[in-house]
């Protein structure tokens, strides 16, 4: 299996518990990576036989921006069962990470792996 990566993706979404967190839409950090085969884009040279990261990037950041999830658990999941149904991907592997949460902590977050 080979992997399609796309790291430190900030995207604005409503996430959080709390009411100072329901307020306004909040910058998360995703790092995606997707469990493929390349060998047909390989060969081909074609994008339409691969998974093309702008396309992934574009649709879940307006995804992101209409949606809200109380928890990091429950985000990252989404993000993680949207890929394997949207994209083809075998496996993968998702970060999110709230930024600047806690005085003195940069990022706080979630990995999770999932695979079909």
């Amino acid at each position: 299996m080979d992997i399609i990566f796309i790291e430190e993706l900030r995207a604005e979404t409503w996430i959080g518990i709390y009411p100072r967190e329901k307020a306004v839409a909040q910058t998360v950090e995703i790092t995606l990576q997707i469990g493929v085969s390349t060998a047909s884009a390989g060969a081909s040279d074609d994008i339409r036989d691969t998974v093309d990261y702008a396309v992934v990037v574009e649709r879940l950041r307006k995804d992101l921006a209409a949606s809200h999830f109380n928890l990091l658990e429950k985000l990252t999941e989404h993000i993680a069962t949207w890929l394997l149904e949207n994209f083809a991907a075998q496996w993968v592997r998702v970060s999110v990470a709230k930024l600047g949460m806690m005085p003195g902590v940069k990022r706080v977050g979630v990995v999770i792996e999932r695979s079909i």
